[in-house]
Parts: C-alpha cells; sequence; structure tokens
C-alpha cells in the first residue's frame, strides 16, 4: 500500500531529470558550466574593461593578463592579421578576437565547429565594450577563422541579426 504523500521512483527520476535539464540551461551545475576565459590585453586599452564586463554578466568567468605585446600572442595563436582587435581571448579550445558578444561565444561553443576561432576585427560602434552612450551602434560581421576564415553571424550592439 502506497501513501499519497510519497512519491513514487518514476515521479521521482523524472524529477530529477528535469532538474538537471533546468540546470543546464542556466548554466548551473556540471553539465552548463561555462568554461573559464582568459583575457589577453594591453593595459593602456580602455574598452577591454567594457567588454570583460559584457562577458563576467553572461555568465564566464574571466582572467585577464595585462601584456604589452598581446601580438606575438595572436601570432602563436593563429589570429589572421586581417581579423586584429584589440584583445585575445582564449576559451572552451577557441581564440576570441576582440568585441564578440556574449551569445556569439555560446553560440561557438554550443555548435564546436571546426576551427581555430572566432574574430570581430577592429572595435566597431556599439559591440560590447564599444557600445558608449550616445554612440550609434552599427552593423558588424563575426568571422570564423582557421586557414580560411567565414561569416559566423552579422551583429548589432549585442545582438544577432
Amino acid at each position: 500500500m502506497r501513501h499519497n504523500h510519497i512519491p513514487g521512483r518514476r515521479a521521482f527520476l523524472t524529477a530529477v531529470g528535469a532538474f538537471s535539464v533546468l540546470m543546464s540551461m542556466a548554466g548551473g551545475g556540471q553539465a552548463g558550466a561555462l568554461p573559464p576565459v582568459t583575457v589577453t590585453r594591453d593595459p593602456s586599452c580602455g574598452c577591454c574593461d567594457g567588454w570583460v564586463a559584457h562577458i563576467e554578466a553572461a555568465g564566464f568567468q574571466v582572467r585577464v593578463v595585462n601584456s604589452p605585446d598581446a601580438d606575438s600572442l595572436r601570432q602563436r595563436l593563429g589570429v589572421p592579421a586581417d581579423l586584429v582587435s584589440c584583445h585575445t581571448a582564449e576559451v572552451g579550445g577557441y581564440v576570441v578576437e576582440g568585441h564578440v558578444p556574449a551569445a556569439a561565444i555560446r553560440r561557438l561553443l554550443v555548435e564546436r565547429p571546426e576551427a581555430t576561432g572566432l574574430a570581430i576585427p577592429g572595435m566597431p560602434a556599439g559591440a560590447p565594450g564599444m557600445d558608449f552612450p550616445g554612440v550609434q551602434p552599427e552593423p558588424y560581421e563575426a568571422f570564423l577563422f582557421d586557414p580560411t576564415i567565414r561569416t559566423f553571424g552579422r551583429f548589432v550592439g549585442s545582438r544577432e541579426i
């Protein structure tokens, strides 16, 4: 005889499964945990702080390395010269160059394309870290790179279009 206030085995396993799915969607627990981000930047650059704040607000844990010679790191990591920006990050086995929105990094980590990394060249107005008051955001592209360069997405601000 079962008492109505004691859940059965099936109900318990269903609840545990649902909780696991919710935790992974929320980014909590091991299954959904975001990998740490290491950002190498020139210590004199001010916009990098804004990008780091954007990434942290999205749930990434960030370690910042100040280096006046980020170019040698970019060269070692295989960032093409025409995709260079002001900071370089390493996350989940990928290189992330420039003001890449957190949503694009999450998509990269979920889709796991064959590529060295993801870049937004230059410093587009309105991109994360370049989103200053009174600045009209401009559309820009994010590029996957390895030996080839291809478009990953188009953005305005931190929103994909």
